[in-house]
């Protein structure tokens, strides 16, 4: 699937991925490939990203929004 990782002044990641895994409000959760869409509110936490060659990516954040649907993720965060 798609994903980009984008905060107000950078972008963190833009690239393909197998899986991701957020801090949601509710509790941590996981995104892969053919998830139904959702829009969920992220709280403090670590954000971890499988990359298609199986490389973990992880981006410390803030809070943020998360939007999926049609193998394409952005997510937004502070």
């Amino acid at each position: 699937m798609k994903v980009k990782i984008t905060k107000p002044d950078a972008c963190l990641y833009d690239g393909a991925a197998k899986l991701v895994q957020l801090p949601g409000t509710g509790g941590k959760f996981e995104i892969l490939e053919n998830h139904a869409p959702i829009i969920s509110s992220l709280s403090k936490g670590v954000i971890r990203l499988i990359d298609d060659e199986d490389k973990e990516h992880t981006f410390e954040v803030r809070g943020g929004v998360v939007k999926s649907q049609q193998n394409e993720l952005l997510i937004l965060v502070q």
